[in-house]
């Protein structure tokens, strides 16, 4: 995978030196933190481009820890795939709405652990050097930046590519499959409420600048991008 950075936050040193094995086995380089403060100081060190967060660390949750760095300028865009025993459809949401890209179950086969790392790296791909503008938002795809007028617009890797999508594509409705599709990719699966979660984290970064109506909800249809608010 191109010498890609894998920093794996769990407390349980088992279960860190099983993912450290299966990554490196395909190509990966790994890093490793017990806690939520070893993963701050390893993130300042050097910036990984995958997280494999725990939910249940000690003191600090994953969950806690995932909303801190979507905060924060060093953790914004790197995309991060939860690791936890909880597997109702509740907890799965609460997950994406504090800012995680993906959602394992464990316990989980490492096959699966690295498809779904290769997943997130394919989608958070940075090559599309575009510049999209669309009523006062501007989109720097070489840069991976959003201004709304001269204001940053701060987007997690997902709604990064759902908003890049949406200015390439003005003034049509896509359905949630549609979407997830087209801003996912094929043959990936992720539930179509996932969409749901991502809208309303990006209508939530927009609204400050107040570009959030510019995701517009069709009631019965999907969704539309339009500056025709």
């Amino acid at each position: 995978m191109d010498d890609k950075t894998v920093l794996i936050v769990d407390d349980e040193q088992a279960i860190r030196q099983m993912i450290d094995y299966a990554l490196k086995r395909e190509g990966f380089v790994t890093r490793e933190a017990a806690n939520a403060s070893e993963a701050r100081i390893a993130l300042a060190e050097a910036e990984p481009d995958v997280i494999l967060l725990d939910w249940m660390l000690p003191e600090t949750s994953g969950l806690d820890l995932a909303r801190e760095l979507r905060r924060s300028d060093t953790g914004a865009q790197i995309p991060i795939i939860m690791l936890t025993a909880r597997s109702e459809e509740e907890d799965k949401v609460r997950g994406l709405e504090g800012g995680v890209d993906d959602y394992v179950t464990k316990p989980f086969a490492p096959r699966e652990l690295v498809a779904r790392i290769r997943a997130v790296l394919r989608r958070s791909g940075k090559g599309d050097d575009e510049i999209l503008e669309a009523g006062d938002l501007r989109l720097d795809g070489g840069a991976y930046r959003v201004t709304a007028g001269e204001e940053p617009v701060n987007l997690g890797p997902t709604e990064f590519r759902m908003l890049r999508f949406f200015m390439s594509h003005p003034e049509r409705v896509y359905t949630r499959g549609q979407l997830l599709d087209r801003v996912w990719g094929a043959n990936v699966y992720v539930e179509e409420r996932t969409v749901d979660v991502h809208i309303r984290r990006l209508r939530k970064a927009l609204e400050a600048s107040g570009t959030d109506g510019y995701v517009q909800t069709v009631r019965g249809a999907g969704y539309r991008f339009s500056t025709q608010v």
